[in-house]
């Protein structure tokens, strides 16, 4: 069974929400809209005391961004049902910028239309992979709605932390302490207890290496209700896990790092003008240090990974040489578990197929690096061996 990872998942803020719904883990109520007529009828469908209407895209900051329309906030509060069209009218459709996107922002196409709740106590709670533990732990603070590393610096007595037994699970003792130590009492404590086993039943089922919940908050009805959450998963269950995978949001990706991808190829765009082609994340920084150690600057970070392929290498040259600030590529393979008659293949085939116009330095090292890299199998292709 081959695997290939892919260097992270998105999922916008409602779908994460609903994932958390399908495993009976409380969240407010709320609908999605594409259009203005649907966001006004989603506002009035909620018969809520309070709406929040939330621009759904994948970068923080949203609240104080700014909208190509003029529109101040990609998140806004209401009373008023009636005004949510109008306000959705002036997201949809529309770039937010913020803090955490590029200087032209990004085209909102979703809203989500919630019930606002009011909360009168924030918790943090996590379950997540921990490397010295084996297996999964909950790390929860009666401290939430912050920065929880600020937290531990400044409190870490207030960091509370339960070892997960990855074959009994949450057990009910643990769920009830850890409700405790977030501060939650009376039945509110047997309230929270339950939405953490049905948080780590969630954990489970997705294939998560982390649910963080913040703030799990405390409502003046006597609810618990996880407001905001984020769930990374683990890349390699991708193949058991297509339903949640296919959620994928790569419309805010580099569309160069989306391409790349889509051949297994971990690439990462830089501001420099010397392209690097290499195999190896170790290696790879390695170049990319070497280069501006000597005066260059890397174009980019470009990872072949182990098993390349003849075609990998190709596509990998396309995307160097489609970048216009590219004025030369530098090839460093180390062919441990590469074939480098593979890579010198690869790179001929491109140059030859793709007109390559800038100088190409390349050295080839280890397996089959005589039989493949030799200056007469690359010449004419290559400027400079």
């Amino acid at each position: 069974l081959l695997l290939h990872s892919r260097r992270w998942l998105n999922l916008q803020e409602y779908q994460s929400k609903k994932l958390m719904q399908e495993s009976g883990v409380t969240v407010q109520r709320f609908y999605v809209a594409d259009n203005p007529p649907d966001a006004l009828q989603a506002a009035k469908r909620l018969n809520a005391k309070e709406i929040v209407l939330k621009a759904q895209i994948l970068a923080g900051g949203r609240g104080k961004g700014v909208f190509s329309s003029g529109l101040k906030g990609g998140v806004h509060l209401t009373k008023d049902p009636s005004v949510v069209g109008e306000l959705a009218s002036k997201m949809l459709g529309y770039s937010l910028t913020t803090k955490q996107t590029p200087k032209e922002g990004v085209e909102v196409k979703t809203v989500m239309v919630a019930e606002a709740l009011d909360i009168t106590r924030e918790t943090y709670f996590a379950i997540l992979m921990d490397r010295a533990c084996n297996g999964p732990v909950m790390v929860g603070s009666p401290q939430g709605g912050m920065d929880i590393e600020e937290v531990a610096d400044k409190s870490p007595e207030l960091i509370f932390k339960e070892v997960i037994d990855i074959f009994e699970g949450v057990r009910d003792d643990q769920a009830l302490r850890m409700a405790a130590n977030l501060g939650f009492k009376g039945p509110l404590k047997r309230q929270a207890a339950d939405q953490i086993m049905r948080l780590y039943d969630l954990f489970l089922k997705v294939d998560a290496t982390q649910v963080e919940v913040n703030p799990l908050g405390e409502t003046p009805e006597g609810q618990v209700v996880c407001f905001d959450a984020k769930i990374s998963f683990d890349d390699n269950a991708e193949f058991r896990q297509k339903a949640v995978f296919a959620l994928d949001d790569m419309s805010e990706s580099d569309p160069t790092e989306t391409e790349a991808a889509k051949w297994d190829l971990k690439y990462i765009g830089l501001d420099g003008n010397i392209a690097c082609f290499v195999n190896g994340a170790g290696l790879a920084m390695a170049t990319c240090d070497i280069i501006d150690l000597h005066g260059g600057k890397p174009a980019n970070f470009l990872d072949l990974g182990g098993g390349v392929k003849e075609k990998q290498v190709y596509e990998a040259f396309k995307l160097l040489t489609a970048d216009p600030k590219v004025e030369a590529i530098l090839v460093n393979i180390f062919g441990g578990i590469v074939n480098c008659a593979i890579i010198a293949n690869g790179i001929t085939k491109a140059c030859r197929e793709l007109e390559l116009k800038v100088p190409l330095v390349v050295r080839l090292e280890g397996g089959y690096c005589t039989g493949g890299a030799t200056p007469t199998a690359l010449h004419p292709y290559l400027p400079s061996v």
